[in-house]
């Protein structure tokens, strides 16, 4: 196997390698939070998103957490549903729907943040400040790379690995 397949095979195994970490990073919320509180992880990515926030738009939530649109309508509409999110048209803008958490959305909200941070200290305590940093810079770069968009406003990244044929 000359460099560039062993290239390709390290590199095909360091994606699995960060599959494998994204799924370990969520099982304390499916194991501690998902049942408990009757939450989506969608659900709890966009309730966590806009009580840090306090008010944002449904497009800014998708952004910023890098959820595709339809499933964060889909966990908005759940979240609406179960008194958790309050949403409401903006009158300067009738296509913006501003999203706030309502006093069940916060009570979540709050009870379910100690947990996101017991889940990052346990992961970067211990950990060298310089290598969170070269850390944080990497994920911003790898983000910045998949959020790309070619010349003609497309995902590059989704546009780069469209299957042959398509």
């Amino acid at each position: 196997m000359g460099d560039t397949q062993v290239g390709k095979a390290g590199n095909a195994a360091l994606l699995h390698d960060l599959l494998k970490l994204n799924n370990r990073l969520m099982a304390p919320f499916s194991t501690h939070l998902a049942h408990r509180y009757r939450i989506s992880l969608n659900e709890f990515r966009l309730l966590m998103t806009i009580g840090a926030l306090g008010r944002t738009a449904s497009h800014e939530v998708a952004e910023l957490t890098g959820v595709n649109v339809m499933s964060v309508s889909r966990a908005v509409a759940t979240l609406e549903r179960h008194g958790r999110v309050a949403v409401v048209r903006d009158e300067s803008n009738r296509r913006r729907k501003w999203l706030t958490l309502t006093e069940e959305g916060q009570r979540l909200y709050d009870a379910m943040r100690p947990q996101t941070d017991k889940v990052a200290a346990y992961l970067f305590d211990g950990m060298d400040s310089k290598d969170i940093a070269a850390l944080a810079h990497l994920v911003a770069g790898m983000i910045a790379r998949l959020e790309a968009k070619d010349a003609s406003g497309r995902s590059a990244f989704l546009e780069a690995t469209r299957p042959e044929g398509e």
